[in-house]
């Protein structure tokens, strides 16, 4: 089979893209919807944010599903009926009158619907796609989490300004079956085999190049290794595999502190929502660019180092963030905004290419399903242990404290999980 000239697969790219915009932009736009609805309804912090704590939890449970189902019936029956129920999700929150209701529509409903529009199915669909470019491509469809962020958050704080939060729900039920759904209706493909092609658009004769002169006798020691790790049972016995499931649960625990009360944070110190709303709109842009660029980096200089580099940004961007309560200089929070939003964009792309380099095979979408599990578990307890934090202690030290902790723990075990000894190298000098 002879190499075409265009190669469906960066449709797919660009599909997972604004996929991973919708899915990402109903996660973070949840802390402009919190400010709106304490407001109105007069919740306690940690009360409101067990809304996104149930979605989270709702995520962890649906993300090992949505990936095996993927992996077995295909994605268009996994990703079609997610976005309708996103959807109605979204209509159901414009008659929210308790804090109940809010914990059904939006934990429940939106949560199950959400997952099958999120990273979990998409990564799977894009390792069926590309084998040698697979940071660069993880990073590149990660994009779209942060055109979500950049887009969504200070579009629905226009409309929460404007015309209120019931009306900015619908709006975005509305977005949601306009945008998403009849794009991955028309151009979503499972594996490039279905038109005639292979990974990475390559022919077969180069294939068999790569195999036979790319691939060294250690990398293949490795990826013998890895198909004999196919197995989730034997993969429960490593100790790898629990540095794998871990490392994304304790990184996302602090990015959940961050996204679902720094606005709130800000704002009782005496911020305007807009222009809280905006500098949010900033991260978002800037965790869009870092987040092609760290997967390109990664593909060159390692896993490791680059989730090691990101990291440390991260961590500052939450320093900067905490320092601003007890010196309200501007500066601090352009500095935030810069470190954050560049730290925040090495998770995602990571988060998938690691999990890609030590278990694509069989299991795959189960295995990384469980990683996204993982997430959300994480995901949930920080954005409940934040609010429970300030609730007893009227501020919100000790939550930042404890996000920049978990960060540098999730370091530690990138290092411990070691993909680097997994990767088929990048036979492309850019």
């Amino acid at each position: 089979m002879e190499k075409r000239r265009f190669y469906y697969g960066w449709v797919i790219v660009g599909l997972s893209m604004v996929s991973m915009a919708f899915w990402f932009g109903i996660r973070t736009t949840f802390s402009v919807f919190f400010v709106a609805l304490i407001d109105h309804f007069h919740w306690g912090r940690a009360e409101a944010a067990g809304a996104q704590s149930i979605a989270m939890l709702v995520y962890m449970i649906m993300a090992p599903i949505t990936g095996t189902l993927v992996d077995r019936i295909g994605p268009r029956k996994v990703v079609l009926p997610g976005i309708v129920l996103t959807g109605l999700g979204f209509l159901l929150c414009t008659q929210i009158q308790t804090l109940i209701q809010f914990y059904l529509f939006f934990g429940v409903i939106v949560g199950m619907g959400v997952t099958c529009l999120s990273i979990a199915p998409f990564t799977v669909i894009l390792s069926q796609w590309f084998e040698r470019k697979r940071g660069t491509v993880n990073g590149l469809a990660g994009v779209g989490i942060g055109i979500g962020v950049l887009i969504l958050v200070p579009l629905v704080q226009y409309l929460i300004s404007s015309q209120g939060w019931r009306f900015a729900y619908l709006i975005f039920s509305l977005l949601i079956l306009v945008i998403p759904l009849p794009l991955n209706t028309l151009f979503l493909k499972y594996r490039p085999q279905e038109i005639g092609l292979l990974p990475d658009g390559d022919s077969s004769n180069y294939l068999r190049e790569v195999d036979h002169q790319k691939i060294q006798p250690n990398d293949a020691f490795h990826l013998s290794s890895l198909q004999k790790n196919q197995e989730l049972k034997e993969a429960f016995k490593t100790a790898r595999f629990w540095y794998a499931i871990f490392f994304p649960s304790f990184t996302t625990f602090g990015v959940y502190i961050i996204v679902v009360h720094h606005i709130k944070y800000l704002v009782d110190l005496g911020m305007d929502k807009i222009w809280v709303a905006s500098l949010f709109a900033v991260i978002g842009a800037l965790s869009a660019g870092f987040r092609f660029f760290w997967g390109w980096f990664s593909d060159r200089g390692g896993r490791e180092i680059t989730f090691t580099l990101g990291g440390a940004c991260f961590s500052l961007g939450i320093l900067f963030l905490l320092l601003f309560q007890y010196i309200p200089s501007p500066l601090l929070l352009y500095l935030f905004a810069l470190f954050f939003g560049s730290g925040w964009g090495v998770t995602a792309p990571m988060f998938m290419s690691v999990t890609g380099d030590l278990y694509k095979g069989k299991n795959f979408g189960l295995i990384y399903g469980m990683v996204e599990g993982a997430i959300g578990l994480g995901s949930a307890l920080g954005a409940w242990v934040a609010g429970y934090i300030y609730d007893q202690t009227q501020n919100y030290f000790w939550a930042f404290v404890l996000a920049i902790l978990l960060n540098l723990i999730s370091i530690l075990l990138v290092w411990l999980a070691a993909p680097r000894k997994f990767r088929i190298p990048h036979p492309l000098p850019f």
